[in-house]
This record gives structure tokens, sequence and C-alpha cells, in this order.
């Protein structure tokens, strides 16, 4: 366990290195240009080169990148000479857009995505595992015609129809949900968990329909061959429950794909739910990254696309542990 731990540890640092080097690389071949757009407007060329100094443009590509790698692991300092600041490790460094510091921005932008990303992660997993395993039970009955066939239209829905309609019905024509807002709104605050359900409701009901789709088809599939195994039948000769039979051996042993999807699916809305925040104007990590992306902020392009990377690296890892305690004939390498 150790081992594999410390070998992970290891695979997480060179994977984050391989994605900031080609986050940079990209940001250097693209067409924007930072220092003209920090400068504003009204900028003459003399400013544009003050802001190029400002933003460390001024030094070769490798320079540029072995300083934000260092600030990773030590402090360094920014901005224009004589009037540098301190930016602790680790230095995420300062919004070429609001000169801000980066780490600030992912920490106004992070609850958001939390937000978004555990009710949806639960609305969607507890209805694509129990409508697909009901399939599975009910197979070739009315039931599972209609569960596949529900199944097979939600996952051909892309989530912006599916928010927009969302958006049109409850809240423009109906008006029983509220367009959700940029307000910070906590389960644990003073306005308290019914406000925030409602508040994020429809967000998570449009990645839900999708993602609920995809896992019913695999929960399905993976419980008709589970239950077709040699150590079910014999579960069922031994005169066990058809309860014990289901949930005790049949669940356990053909969830584990399920998991893996899960572990990939958390890792990525952990590191922003790009189209759903987009259509709901919710300023998370996805909303964020886009903005930054298209005014060529690379500080805050850098640090959410690393921190994705991580998510989907740490969420793999928890994924392979849980293996070994949902099936016992897996066994960590």
């Amino acid at each position: 366990m150790i081992r594999f731990i410390l070998r992970r540890t290891g695979s997480l640092v060179l994977l984050l290195v391989a994605v900031s080097f080609i986050t940079f690389t990209l940001f250097q071949l693209g067409p924007a240009d930072p220092a003209s757009a920090a400068c504003g407007q009204e900028c003459t060329p003399e400013r544009v080169a003050e802001a190029r100094v400002a933003l460390g443009m001024d030094q070769p590509f490798f320079i540029q990148y072995a300083e934000y790698i260092r600030g990773l692991v030590s402090p360094r300092m920014i901005g224009t000479p004589g009037a540098e600041s301190i930016c602790q490790w680790p230095c995420l460094g300062k919004s070429f857009q609001t000169n801000e510091n980066v780490s600030d921005i992912i920490s106004r932008s992070m609850p958001y995505t939390l937000s978004i990303a555990v009710g949806a992660l639960v609305l969607w997993t507890v209805s694509g595992v129990g409508l697909g395993l009901l399939a599975a039970l009910r197979k070739g009955s009315a039931t599972d015609k209609f569960i596949v066939g529900a199944a097979s239209v939600g996952v051909s829905l892309p989530i912006p129809v599916t928010g927009l309609f969302l958006l049109l019905v409850f809240v423009n024509q109906l008006h029983l949900l509220p367009f959700t807002t940029n307000e910070i709104i906590s389960p644990f605050g003073p306005q308290g968990p019914w406000a925030w359900m409602l508040n994020y409701l429809l967000p998570w009901v449009a990645l839900a329909v999708l993602f609920s789709a995809s896992y019913v088809r695999i929960t399905r599939a993976n419980m008709i061959e589970t239950f077709g195994e040699d150590f079910i039948r014999t579960a069922r000769a031994k005169g066990l429950h058809p309860r014990t039979v289901t949930f005790k051996h049949g669940v356990r042993a053909g969830i584990t794909p399920i998991v893996t999807m899960l572990g990939m699916d958390i890792g990525l809305l952990l590191g922003g739910a790009v189209l759903t925040e987009q259509i709901f104007s919710v300023p998370g990590l996805g909303f964020t990254a886009v903005r930054a992306a298209i005014s060529g902020d690379l500080p805050v392009t850098m640090a959410i696309t690393m921190l994705a990377a991580f998510f989907v690296i740490v969420a793999n890892t928890a994924v392979d542990l849980a293996y070994a305690a949902i099936d016992p004939r897996v066994r960590l390498q």
C-alpha cells in the first residue's frame, strides 16, 4: 500500500509538470498579447513594454517557465522592478487582467464548483445506478424497455440543450425555481440547505440527465453479466435470500466499473463543470477558466488546468484503493 501511494505521488508530480509545460507552451504559441490587454485600450508602446516587464514576459520562454515552477515550491518576487512584492508558495502568480492573486480567484470560485459537483454527483449516482439495477432485475420487461429507452434519450441530449430547456420551463414559464444566483450559498449557512438546494437544483438536473443515462446503461449491462456468473448461481442454489444474492454478492461484484467512471467524473467535475457553469452563469472554476483562456490570462489558466489534472489523478488513485475493498479479487500491484 505504501509503495502504491508513493508511486502514485511520483506520477502525480510528473503529470502536473507535463500539464503545466504543455499549457505554458500553448499559451506562448497563441495570438493573445497579455501585456496589451493588461495595459488597456489607450496604451503607448512604452507602457506595453513596462507591462511586459511587470508580467515577466520579457524573459526567454524557459526562464519564464522555470520561474513559475520555482514559485510552486518556494516564495518568489513578482511585479515591476522597484515595486515588487513577495508571493508565498505555492505561488500561482497574479492575474494578468485584474492583478489579483490567482489563489484568491480560485478560493472564490471553488465553492460554486463544489456545490454543483456534490449535488449532481449524488443525484446521478443514485438515479443511474438504481435505475440500471432495476432494469437488470426486470430484464426484458416493460420497465426494462422504458428505462433503457429513457437512458438512450438522456445520453443523446447535450448539456446546453437540457440546461436551456430547464431554464425555459421551470424559471421563465412556470416560475417554480429561481435563476441560479452568483451569491455564495452554503448548505450550512444562514440561508439553510433548502435555499442551497433550490439555487443549484437546475445545474444538478442538467448534469444528472446526461451522466445518469450513461450510468443506467453500464450498470444494467454489468449487472446482467454478473447475475449470470457461477458464484451467483451457487449463492442461489444454497438458498440465500434473493436480496442477499442481489446486494451482497451481485452489486458488490458488478459495481467495480461504475466506481471507475465515478472517479473520472468526480475529477473532471471538480476541475470545473465548464458547460453547466456557462449556461447557468455560475462563476465556478469552469466559468473562470473559459474567461481566462479567452482573455489570455496565463496564471489563471495554468492554475485551473493543473488543479483539474490534480483532481483527476487523486480521484483515480482513490478508485484504485477502493477496488480492493469492493472486490476481494482485486489486489493493488
